[in-house]
């Protein structure tokens, strides 16, 4: 009892600082960008593609799904919104991965940060608690 209460006071903090990109934005704005720009590929439903865990005869991982089944939710905030921003192959070249190649466009000339940042708060917005309460203790705590 004792151990797990101590591990719930360490993990409050990341939990109410961890999401702050994602406080207060537009969802409805976020859906909207989202259904125009993301769905084709990730689905309606944020279902991903068929097979998503390997790749097709091209070498290219399909599109996962941003639902509670896919890995979005296992990523920090920063790293969500540069896979969208600069795309896979860009992000992966910029962090020096050689590694997997990613069917991910970049959308910097497409979405503004903020359209970025709403479609991944309205991705988030469907997930479970208990699995946006680990998503966000992923993320560094952030000075207000």
């Amino acid at each position: 009892m004792t151990r797990g209460l101590a591990l719930l006071v360490l993990l409050l903090p990341a939990a109410a600082f961890g999401g702050h990109e994602l406080e207060n934005r537009d969802l409805r704005n976020g859906q909207k960008l989202y259904a125009e720009h993301c769905a084709s590929c990730h689905g309606a439903k944020l279902e991903g593609q068929p097979d998503w865990r390997k790749p097709g005869p091209d070498g290219v991982f399909p599109a996962p799904p941003h639902d509670a089944t896919g890995h979005t939710w296992h990523h920090d905030n920063r790293l969500l919104f540069d896979y969208t921003k600069l795309g896979g192959d860009a992000l992966f070249a910029a962090r020096g991965i050689r590694g997997p190649k990613s069917g991910m466009q970049g959308f910097a000339d497409v979405l503004s940060d903020d359209g970025i940042w709403d479609i991944l708060a309205y991705i988030r917005s469907t997930w479970p608690e208990r699995v946006k309460e680990v998503q966000a203790a992923r993320n560094p705590p952030h000075s207000r």
